[in-house]
């Protein structure tokens, strides 16, 4: 699950701190994402999400 881009608009794999990742790598900021819901816009085309910091409840699991 390391570094597994998602991109805009699918469900996110674990809940946690997602990092948004342009297209040539540059950090362009943080969401916080629960896992099985979508993923938000990102503000410029390209641009995708890494997880960063997963939850420390359980809920940062990837679903199976």
């Amino acid at each position: 699950m390391a570094n597994k881009k998602v991109k805009p608009g699918q469900p996110a794999p674990a809940s946690g701190l997602y990092g948004v990742v342009g297209p040539r790598g540059g950090n362009h900021g943080e969401v916080t994402a629960v896992s099985g819901h979508t993923m938000p816009p990102t503000r410029k085309p390209g641009q995708t999400f890494v997880l960063v910091d997963p939850a420390k409840n359980g809920a940062g699991k990837e679903k199976k």
